[in-house]
């Protein structure tokens, strides 16, 4: 699977029409609209994401951004009559670019935490998935979150699993990192002892690393959901848009083509 170098990405796909809630409330974006009235204004929903997050968001061989993510992006929009627009930068730019107004929403598997509900608006869940520990092939003392103690552990900067790491295993040397690629190599050649990462990112990524393994099963279940600025507005036709896919089936149908069962709930 090929790993794009970071980039800013501006894709428009899709089409729609009218949007219903838009003029409601919500904080104001840039532009001194609330996030539901540009979404309305603009027929368009801006969607902040990674691109190098596979197989939820990443470029496939024909330059074009796909995944989990961007295909549940698209249908999202689709059923809220608008266009998708994505708009890729790293991880930890991201909330940024929310904060911003360079973007409507996040949907880049962001798991919902306490700290993050206190500054911003979650959808209803749309994945639920758990952490897991990566080590190479026949690396021995290391079998579960308590063997990460003194232990150098990659994490993705700003990611749950930094906060994790930090809040649960505090004896852990946190080695942060902008991007997945990078994390693998430092774990190949030896500069770091464990990655952690979600489990359904690490289950496809360990398919095509045979010299990585998974060390113990999952913990810590974790629920991710689209992030928005406090805009009751905007979070209800997003959740109203979830339930939707969710009731005919096409969030489960999205689901069961990139892991082959259904990780939606």
């Amino acid at each position: 699977m090929r790993f794009p170098a970071r980039r800013d990405i501006l894709l428009g796909l899709g089409a729609g029409s009218a949007l219903a809630l838009a003029g409601c409330g919500g904080k104001e974006s840039a532009g001194g609209q609330s996030g539901a009235a540009r979404v309305e204004a603009t027929k368009t929903l801006r969607i902040g994401l990674e691109g190098t997050y596979p197989p939820f968001n990443f470029q496939g061989p024909d330059g074009q951004l796909t995944g989990f993510d961007v295909e549940f992006g698209k249908a999202l929009a689709d059923q809220m009559k608008v266009k998708p627009q994505f708009v890729a930068a790293p991880f930890a730019g991201l909330l940024g670019a929310l904060e911003s107004g360079r973007t409507d929403v996040v949907i880049n598997q962001i798991t919902i935490t306490p700290e993050r509900a206190a500054k911003y608006d979650f959808s209803k869940p749309y994945t639920v998935s758990g952490i897991l520990i990566i080590v190479p092939k026949g690396k021995a003392g290391i079998t579960g979150p308590a063997d990460l103690a003194g232990k150098k552990v990659g994490v993705g900067l700003g990611t749950h699993y930094e906060q994790w790491l930090r809040q649960n295993q505090p004896k852990a040397e946190v080695r942060t990192y902008d991007d997945d690629p990078t994390k693998y190599q430092d774990l190949r050649a030896g500069r770091i002892d464990a990655v952690l990462n979600d489990r359904l990112v690490a289950a496809d990524f360990l398919k095509t690393a045979p010299d990585l393994v998974a060390a113990g099963p999952p913990f810590a279940q974790q629920s991710q959901g689209v992030v928005m600025k406090r805009d009751p507005a905007l979070k209800v036709l997003i959740d109203e848009a979830i339930d939707a896919l969710r009731a005919d089936g096409r969030l489960a149908a999205i689901s069961q083509k990139w892991f082959g069962l259904d990780v939606t709930h």
